[in-house]
């Protein structure tokens, strides 16, 4: 990345802290022991991956035996809803604006003969609770829901919803990956059974990430093989990949509420100024209910694509599963109701730690120079047409 480009996609992935590193670099080297081995290397590297655990633990309000390491947020979300769902009641109640890793999974066991009842929300993005709890029935066995939402930011009422599932004995999973480390994320708060993190929305390494189960919660493995992880997820341990998410959770800790204050001030400020500089400009999901650092805008006239690829110093996403001689727009966005013309000019901003005033004043000077380049051009050709 060149210094001069301005970075604006944290919620697709974070770089490696230099901390983190720091402490994951003894484990690529020197100190590479087999955990389950029972000699001074192999104790060395269980003992790291034990501290590790803790400081998952401490970032979400959970005990050190209640987290499993997995490769990611992906396989924690496969393995919460593929080995919690009981035999006997084989329904999921779910919603329309899952990440995919929950989607796909929910829709695997779908094409296996489960029922699975996906609740749509609010155009502003909130799923209903009231909704959700209506959903359960004498099959349903689980609910998964995203805690905040990828691409819009909102934050889902969890606690509510699981609330009124754990009155009916159901078992309830959310995917946090991408709230764990930007505001307060607690499993006894929340009442949920079981957790997905993904360490490389927090700072950690990509192909890192943990699973909550609540203790006592059934969960039956989706591999085989040794007895590490409490046979729940067997393989030998990634002692660095670890390490490396015990020092992101540690940071995210201590950082996490100020942090909180710095991306609001500033997400706040980038959609002032767009607002100034584009009229009529669009924020997606609920005002107030929503992640400090994301904001999801719909450009209007124009496409997200176009924009972000006239933008050459910004870097950020679109939202939309973009293909070689079309683009579509977002699942999320039409689950909400938005228009299809409106939705292919969505653009997600997702500020970073270090996100600076000035950075986000360059980004909207850029975004809206871009915006108004492409709307003379559609204007100058309608005038064309007409003529």
């Amino acid at each position: 990345m060149q210094t001069h480009d301005i970075y604006l996609d944290f919620n697709a992935t974070t770089p490696v802290e230099p901390e983190v590193l720091d402490a994951m670099l003894p484990y690529l080297g020197a100190r590479f022991g087999n955990p389950s081995s029972d000699h001074p290397l192999g104790r060395q590297a269980r003992d790291a991956v034990e501290r590790a655990r803790c400081e998952v633990a401490d970032l979400i309000g959970a005990t050190p035996d209640e987290i499993i390491f997995t490769g990611g947020g992906t396989e924690s979300s496969n393995i919460a809803i593929r080995g919690s769902l009981p035999s006997g009641r084989p329904s999921i109640v779910t919603t329309a604006i899952e990440h995919p890793a929950t989607e796909a999974c929910c829709a695997l066991l779908e094409a296996q003969g489960r029922h699975i009842l996906r609740i749509h929300p609010e155009n502003n993005g909130l799923v209903d609770a009231n909704s959700m709890a209506e959903a359960i029935d004498d099959t349903v066995g689980l609910i998964t829901l995203i805690h905040a939402q990828n691409e819009i930011g909102t934050l889902q009422p969890v606690r509510e919803i699981a609330t009124a599932a754990r009155q009916r004995g159901v078992l309830v999973h959310t995917d946090a990956a991408q709230s764990v480390g930007k505001v307060a994320v607690d499993v006894n708060e929340m009442a949920v059974d079981l957790l997905s993190i993904a360490g490389h929305k927090l700072y950690a390494p990509k192909g890192i990430g943990a699973l909550f189960v609540r203790r006592g919660t059934p969960l039956r493995p989706l591999v085989v093989g040794g007895g590490q992880e409490s046979g729940r997820r067997p393989g030998t341990e990634n002692v660095a990949f670890v390490v490396g998410l015990g020092a992101a959770c540690s940071l995210a800790r201590r950082h996490r509420d100020h942090f909180r204050q710095h991306a609001a001030d500033l997400s706040s400020l980038l959609l002032g100024l767009l607002r100034r500089e584009v009229p009529d400009l669009i924020l997606v999901g609920d005002p107030d209910r929503r992640l400090p650092n994301t904001l999801n805008v719909l450009f209007p006239g124009v496409s997200g694509r176009a924009l972000l690829g006239s933008c050459d110093r910004v870097m950020a996403s679109n939202g939309s599963a973009c293909h070689a001689d079309s683009e579509e727009p977002s699942a999320v966005l039409q689950a909400l109701g938005v228009p299809r013309s409106a939705a292919l000019g969505a653009v997600r901003l997702s500020l970073g730690r270090t996100a600076s005033r000035a950075e986000v004043e360059a980004a909207c000077a850029e975004l809206a120079r871009a915006w108004r380049t492409l709307s003379s051009g559609r204007e100058a050709g309608r005038d064309m047409h007409r003529a």
